[in-house]
């Protein structure tokens, strides 16, 4: 994959892999559902993610998961955990993707869960597909996957000109009769608004001249997109209620 902040635009991907964005979606992610043969929990800055993607829980001593672990047959117990991707800004249909993962938990010595994996699973618009673990541990989380959130509710809460300039890149793409237009999505590779209309939504992405390497960045790619529209590339995703 090419990472060189000068790549022509020709050379940038349309977006990351699906090991990329199960890595995005787990680095951001404060919560999780996890389900066992017995309980289901709502798990709110319980977990970690290691550098190599390994998933560990860290319940107190005395809550019902670490009692359900520490009496689980043969040392480890059943588990399938979710994880949410929620668009930061108020759009009709919020969810961006889901991150399901299947393994067991294993108590470590100092009381803290750790997951060993056997399938992960990625759902998005788009469908669903298995991610295979090798994939995981190599890939890298998105670079703006942590500031992506205060980024982009400043987008849409200050700076409504550059969402009406941003817009104005797709011409006559974008259907007409939209009543309003929100950014859903931000990464290395570009940013994706949200025109809403009556009935459905059209999801426009707008790759960026060249990979975005961190937040300052992709300021700056931002407004390269908008001084030099014919370099960049456009695409659009439509769905319906």
């Amino acid at each position: 994959m090419n990472t060189d902040a000068d790549a022509d635009a020709d050379t940038v991907p349309a977006g990351p892999t699906d090991a990329e964005q199960v890595r995005t979606v787990l680095s951001r992610a404060t919560s999780l559902s996890l389900t066992t043969t017995a309980q289901a929990y709502d798990l709110i800055g319980l977990h970690s993610v290691s550098a190599a993607g390994q998933i560990t829980l860290h319940p107190s001593p005395d809550s019902p998961l670490a009692r359900e672990a520490a009496d689980a047959p043969l040392g480890s117990l059943a588990a399938l955990l979710q994880f949410t991707d929620i668009a930061p800004t108020p759009l009709r249909d919020r969810v961006r993707a889901r991150v399901t993962v299947s393994g067991w938990l294993a108590p470590e010595a100092d009381g803290a869960l750790r997951l060993d994996s056997a399938r992960v699973s990625l759902r998005t618009p788009a469908g669903a597909t298995d991610v295979g673990l090798d994939e995981i541990a190599l890939a890298e989380p998105d670079p703006l996957a942590v500031e992506e959130a205060a980024m982009l509710t400043h987008l849409a809460d200050s700076h409504q000109e550059l969402m009406a300039d941003l817009l104005g890149l797709a011409g006559s793409r974008l259907p007409r009769g939209m009543i309003r237009s929100l950014p859903l999505a931000l990464d290395r590779h570009g940013i994706t608004l949200r025109c809403e209309y009556e009935s459905g939504h059209c999801d426009l992405q707008l790759l960026f001249p060249a990979l975005a390497r961190d937040a300052t960045d992709a300021g700056e790619q931002i407004r390269r997109l908008l001084t030099a529209p014919r370099s960049c590339a456009h695409q659009q995703h439509h769905s319906h209620p």
